[in-house]
């Protein structure tokens, strides 16, 4: 069964615990440094809204430079790992929130973070995903995503596709479950077609691992 948001929301429940191991490979530690120092400096003084943020690990690189981070998640199984760890205090928030229908209640944003989220959107969501964002976010406000380039022997094979272009992966945790997980790889030229009809300064930086992309939504 391929995966859709229910079935990756549960997947990313039961492997809250083991999720932060991938952060261990060893091939990829010059890729997170360089990473951990990229990010703060794009976050300083601004309010931001964190996308799937998932157990925390990357909202520890912008929370001492952000005014504030609301961290927005869809499952409690990995907020509850989030909320284990120290932060600042009265500058980090996390909350249960759909990132394909985000609350009013929520606030609007002067800068928007998610990190290994846009490979889990399936294409035709993407849209609909733009515009749950686009409606917590300022004039002005920068955005940036990071995720995963496709690296053989580095990453979990790509196993299944879809008529969309959407690519799937078979992953196993630690209690033995399976799991068919969409996982995309795009390109720049996708990433940039994607956000064109409301972003500007769209800047795309690949690394070894990695690749990051930001963009501001439209005049401040």
């Amino acid at each position: 069964m391929l995966s859709t948001d229910n079935t990756l929301k549960q997947y990313y429940a039961a492997r809250a615990r083991e999720y932060e191991r991938i952060y261990a490979k060893p091939e990829r530690q010059v890729d997170l440094k360089h990473i951990a120092e990229m990010l703060p400096p794009l976050f300083a003084g601004r309010s931001v809204l964190e996308i799937a943020c998932g157990t925390g690990y990357w909202t520890q690189c912008l929370a001492p430079a952000a005014n504030s981070v609301v961290g927005v998640d869809a499952n409690r199984e990995t907020l509850d790992v989030a909320a284990e760890k120290s932060w600042p205090a009265n500058r980090v928030e996390f909350r249960i929130a759909d990132a394909y229908a985000l609350s009013d209640a929520l606030g609007m944003f002067d800068a928007a973070f998610a990190g290994f989220w846009w490979s889990h959107i399936p294409v035709r969501e993407r849209p609909r995903f733009f515009a749950s964002l686009n409606r917590r976010l300022l004039p002005g406000a920068r955005v940036v995503f990071l995720d995963n380039l496709y690296i053989e022997g580095s990453n979990t094979p790509i196993t299944q596709s879809d008529e969309d272009g959407n690519t799937y992966q078979h992953r196993r945790l630690d209690d033995g479950s399976e799991h068919i997980v969409l996982k995309n790889f795009p390109t720049e030229q996708a990433l940039i077609a994607d956000v064109a009809g409301f972003a500007r300064g769209a800047r795309y930086t690949a690394l070894k691992y990695y690749w990051l992309f930001s963009y501001e939504t439209g005049a401040a």
